[in-house]
């Protein structure tokens, strides 16, 4: 082990001898320029996971792991900008957390407060590319010295909109879900103020459905035989009922009242059935990002451990790679990067092919 660490600081010599490091200086941006001429994913996630791991190889203190872990998370912010990523969001602080040590919370509350100030400083890495501060979870588990490190980092930040860096802290996807979910809920409670002169029902699969196969039970089979003998006999009744059918496919609220309640003044909501995913994102923490294209894992460990779990998606490439946080740089996510796109490439060919066989 105390032959490694002497490699290792032999190796840091090296690399900070002037001609060496001009030479790692104008390499690092050659390989930046190159992977700039392909497809560049617009969204990253990072779970830095192995500074406890990597201080205890390296018979350090935890909390001298997690500042090593900071310069990695530094160096790679720097790639991720200059590459043309447009938003990066890392697992700062899992909720499940708190169950360490209170000195090891302690220790990584304190660095949060000097590491954010640091990034946000006026002339640093962050205000170079013009990224902005936010921060994902929950802040009522956070102390208030903490909160107001936080919010003064987020103040300074607010102006650059070229780029982002989410800081999910304290956070777990579950957790960010739930929060989704009542807050729709919330929403779809609340009476409209205004609603549309026309409150027709909205188009409603659930219950067409159900019609249907209420149809294929042969229940109410003696509505539909009279039903289909009125539109014979009566062209202009089914124009009238295709332009009631569009008219309610189009709209946005019901009443009470159109579900067979007798009261014309009950308050308007927006109808449930208009519910979909996008709803669900739209009130996600990460809302208004682009969709999460590149989610890579350090320490060799395979699993999402509660975070993105709503963010992953069919095109999303996630990336588990045995190097230890600290440890992660250029070099190891160079060919993460190649990968990625040589996979969208190869995607893009994929869609263009079946559109051409579309137009056939």
């Amino acid at each position: 082990m105390e032959g490694s660490i002497h490699e290792g600081r032999v190796r840091k010599w090296l690399a900070s001898s002037p001609p060496v490091a001009w030479t790692f200086r104008q390499l690092r941006e050659l390989l930046i320029g190159a992977l700039r001429q392909g497809p560049i994913p617009q969204h990253v996630a990072f779970v830095m996971d192995g500074n406890r791991r990597f201080a205890r190889d390296h018979r350090i203190e935890t909390v001298e792991g997690h500042n090593l872990g900071f310069e990695a998370l530094a160096r790679i912010l720097e790639v991720c900008y200059k590459t043309g990523v447009k938003v990066v969001t890392i697992y700062a602080f899992s909720i499940e957390n708190f169950k360490r040590s209170k000195h090891e919370v302690d220790a990584l509350m304190a660095m949060a407060k000097l590491k954010l100030g640091q990034l946000s400083e006026h002339g640093a890495l962050l205000d170079r590319y013009g990224a902005s501060i936010r921060i994902l979870g929950q802040r009522n588990l956070v102390k208030p010295d903490v909160l107001e490190a936080i919010d003064r980092a987020v103040a300074l930040t607010a102006k650059n909109d070229k780029a982002i860096l989410n800081v999910c802290f304290p956070y777990t996807s579950r957790d960010e879900i739930t929060g989704a979910v009542k807050k729709t809920v919330d929403t779809y409670s609340q009476p409209i103020r205004n609603p549309p002169s026309s409150l027709k029902r909205p188009f409603s699969e659930t219950h067409i459905t159900q019609h249907i196969r209420n149809q294929m039970l042969g229940e109410g089979s003696d509505d539909v035989s009279e039903q289909s003998t009125s539109r014979s006999t009566s062209p202009s009744s089914s124009s009238k009922e295709e332009k009631s059918t569009h008219t309610s496919a189009t709209s946005t609220a019901f009443s009470p009242s159109e579900k067979g309640e007798s009261n014309p003044g009950a308050p308007n909501f927006l109808d449930p059935e208009t519910i979909t995913a996008e709803t669900l994102t739209d009130n996600m923490l990460t809302s208004g990002a682009p969709p999460l294209d590149l989610l890579v894992r350090t320490s060799g460990v395979q699993r999402l451990s509660d975070f993105m779990l709503w963010q992953c998606h069919e095109n999303t490439s996630i990336v588990f790679l045995d190097c230890l946080w600290p440890e992660f740089d250029l070099w190891n996510f160079l060919p993460v990067l190649v990968e990625w796109q040589w996979q969208r490439k190869k995607i893009q060919e994929q869609e263009r092919g079946r559109t051409r066989s579309k137009s056939d």
